[in-house]
Order: structure tokens, then sequence, then C-alpha cells
């Protein structure tokens, strides 16, 4: 019998050929006898919680991290930080009050608070890869307030409820807020901050001059270290997060049916999961089934990290204070310090944007012109290592600090780009009993915790959806 529904991630592939009611094959257990038998009975209720106490769970995840594999290299490269949590193998329920698609910011944020709002429901949360390896693990870590289009009705303040979060959910995130430099090239984009700009601690060679123009709310984490804590408080809460399982396609039917293809060190498993409700957090992929493929624009963007600068080099190129930065006019540029003094610099997109600028970010929306699944490109190759080789050259060009400077890591991640630049927070159109939340068009560090939390209120009634969503 076949699934009806719509291919999921990752890109969207054609291939789908439906997901019976039962899986088609007999496979081998994905966990050991001991773990099934005492942490789930395969109806979707988790004892988890009530039979082993947090040393115990901590212990049983350290023998996993130990046994996991090594992961092959990325064809997205590495970023300078490190995401060493793996959750512990459990069967995957028939049943769960609560399925969260995407194991990124927004997904574990929401899948905590589920279950700290409702500690009776059961949560799933389905990764298609491993925890990191999407937008979340790949951010260059910098805080923002507000979102990409500005300050929205209702929003409330992003960064303190950000702190609050993290405090609340015991994640060390080496969060600082010192404010974030807003730099531009000409007088027109820093008309309003003459006096910042007349005394910048910048001053940048890149298509024009760069100084400072303002000063704006924001500061930096450290992302392997935010992926970390959340799923921690997740899995501590009583969630289930599963690596590696690809929702293949969705039945929006009530209760909504979801069909996963879990890959467990090669073994391969298919199973069909009744939820109660959904949550899409798959962020840059899976626009079919959340229904943003003619809203959005999914795009690869670019970063590397130098090696740790002297004082006196951070003095020369005037980030002595440590506030990150990103440009208000083009060609746009981003960047940060690390804790070892290295700094972080980003910019370029792939496939690059077509169009006038009055139509960015969607631009030309033709078949022609649509963008490949982002698994396609390879940070070694093509595109990708020309956009790295381009930020690399205006790296070395900015200052003559810079000129000699090692690089460390070249590394990308997927972003989704947004109609006026709004992050997507709705009912899917399809299922009263799905909501969507998804781009973040590069402000998504804080805003993506925050929202988890309001997302994880709003399937629990507790709060509404925003009008802006």
């Amino acid at each position: 019998m076949a699934f009806p529904g719509v291919v999921s991630s990752p890109g969207e592939r054609s291939r789908h050929r439906g997901c019976p009611l039962r899986p088609r094959v007999a496979t081998k257990k994905l966990i050991s006898r001991r773990h099934e038998n005492v942490i789930h009975d395969g109806r979707g209720d988790s004892r988890y919680t009530t039979l082993f106490s947090l040393h115990q769970r901590n212990a049983m995840r350290r023998k996993v991290q130990c046994n996991a594999e090594i992961r092959k290299p990325h064809p997205w490269g590495t970023p300078p930080w490190s995401i060493d949590f793996r959750p512990i193998p459990r069967a995957l329920p028939d049943f769960v009050d609560f399925a969260i698609v995407g194991g990124g910011f927004s997904g574990l944020s929401a899948a905590a608070w589920l279950r700290r709002f409702a500690p009776e429901k059961s949560v799933l949360v389905l990764e298609s890869a491993s925890l990191g390896d999407g937008a979340s693990g790949r951010t260059g870590g910098m805080a923002l307030a507000e979102t990409a289009a500005g300050d929205l009705p209702g929003l409330g303040d992003v960064l303190a409820g950000y702190k609050k979060i993290l405090r609340a959910l015991h994640v060390d995130a080496r969060l600082t807020l010192p404010g974030v430099w807003e730099l531009g090239r000409s007088v027109q984009a820093t008309k309003d901050s003459d006096p910042v700009r007349k005394h910048s601690l910048i001053s940048w060679n890149d298509s024009g001059e760069l100084r400072v123009a303002r000063i704006v709310p924001g500061g930096t984490v450290d992302p392997g270290r935010v992926m970390v804590g959340l799923a921690s408080a997740a899995e501590d809460a009583g969630a289930q997060i599963v690596e590696h399982a690809e929702v293949r396609a969705m039945d929006f039917s009530n209760p909504p049916r979801l069909c996963v293809r879990h890959n467990f060190r090669g073994r391969i498993q298919e199973k069909e999961i009744r939820a109660g409700q959904v949550l899409l957090a798959t962020n840059a992929f899976s626009l079919e089934m959340s229904g943003m493929r003619a809203a959005a624009v999914p795009k690869l963007t670019f970063a590397l990290a130098t090696a740790p600068l002297s004082a006196a080099q951070l003095r020369a190129i005037g980030l002595g204070s440590r506030r990150p930065f990103y440009t208000i006019d083009l060609p746009y540029l981003w960047g940060r310090l690390l804790e070892s003094n290295a700094v972080i610099f980003g910019a370029g997109l792939v496939p690059p944007y077509l169009g006038a600028p009055s139509r960015f970010p969607l631009g030309d929306r033709s078949i022609k012109n649509a963008p490949r699944d982002l698994r396609y490109y390879d940070v070694r190759r093509g595109q990708s290592a020309d956009r790295l080789r381009w930020l690399e050259s205006r790296v070395r060009h900015l200052h003559p600090a810079l000129e000699s400077v090692r690089i460390t890591h070249h590394w990308g991640g997927p972003i989704l780009l947004t109609e006026k630049m709004r992050p997507v927070f709705r009912r899917h159109p399809r299922s009263e009993q799905v909501i969507v939340l998804a781009g973040y068009n590069g402000h998504g560090v804080a805003l993506s915790v925050y929202l988890g939390k309001w997302a994880a209120e709003a399937l629990l009634a507790r709060r509404a959806l925003p009008s802006w969503g």
C-alpha cells in the first residue's frame, strides 16, 4: 500500500517510493535488547526519565559517543568548533504526541520546552543527518536582536529572551553581548552616524573604505556549545532524539503520519510514525513538505577562520573591543572573534543571487535558475571553492596585518532567504496539526531558539502564532 505524501529531506529527492503502513522488510534491531526492553515499550510511551537517573543517562551517552563511528569529512567543510553529543539509541515509536522534524536550534529548543511544559507528553526529534550538520552547527555564532526584517509586532526582546532560555536550560553557550558594529563604506550609508564614523577603530579596504557606522545590540555564542546544550536539555527532559532519520513523506491526515527512513550504522529501517502534532523545523530543506517552495530560496553561505591573532594585530585591525560586525552595504561581509583570538569572516552565496536588487532575495524564480539541492555543493571544488577563494582574497586585502595571516578553517552552511526577509512561523496550509518554523535569513542564532520556545507554547495552545508568520 503506497503512502501518499511529499518527498522530504534531504533535498526533496524524486525517488520517493512510498512508505507502507508497516515496514516492507524485517530489519535488524537498531538498539541492543537491553536498551529496547528497558528504555522503550514500542508504543511511544517513554519510560526513560523514570528508569534512569541523570548520572546513568550521562554515562550511557558517553558510551554512545565513545562507540560512535568516525565521521567522514563533510563536503561543506568543518567549522572551528565541535559537537560531541550523540543521542542514546532507542527504538522508533509507533506514535508520539509531538514529532519535531529537524534537530537544529529551533527543533531542540522546542523539544526541551515541550517536555518542560508537558512532561506527560512524548516528544520525538527526527534529524535527517547528524546533529550540527545543518545551519545551526555551521552558523558563525553572531547573536542579533530582532529579525532580518527588523522588529515585528509582538516579537518581544529576542536577546533578553534568548539569554533567559539559555540560563533556564543550563546551556553554557559562552554568550557575550558587547554590541555589534554595523560597518559602511559610503558617506550615504553612514550619514546618520558621523561622530561614530569619524572615530571608527576600523578602517578597512574592501570596495571602498569600511568604517564603523553605528553599534547595535548583539554579541556572540559558541554554536557547538549551544547545540550540545540544547540537545542535552531536550534529552534530559525526556525527549527522544534520532539522528539519520529522514522524513521521506508526510500524510496530512488526522493525526499526521510520517514516513521515516532511519539509517543506523548502515542498517536501514523504514517506519510509519503517527503524531498528534508536528513541528517542521527543517529551515533550508524539505521546502516541498513545508509548503515554502514558492516563497523561499535556499543558499549555501561561506566562512573562514584565521589562526589566533596577537593583541597587536587585533588592535591594528580595530577588533580590540572584540565586537562582532557586519556591513550595511554591498558587498556584504560579517565577522567575529573566537575565544582563541582567531577571527571568523563570512560572505558569499551559492547559487549566486540572480535578479534586480529590488527583487532580493527571491530574484529570478525561473526553472532555469532554480537552485540545486544544496548537498550537491562541495567547498573543495566548483562554485563553492571559488566563493571561498574570493572571500580569502578580500580578507587578506582588508588590512596589512591580515595580508599573510594563516587560514585554518573553510566551511559553508545553509541559509534560507524568504520573502521580505521575514521568518516563516505559521500553520501548514494542509493541516492545523502541523506548524512550520523556518527562514531566519542569517539572523537565526538567537531568534531560532527564542521562536523554538514560542513554537512549543503554540503546540500546547498556550500562545497564539504571530500575525507576521
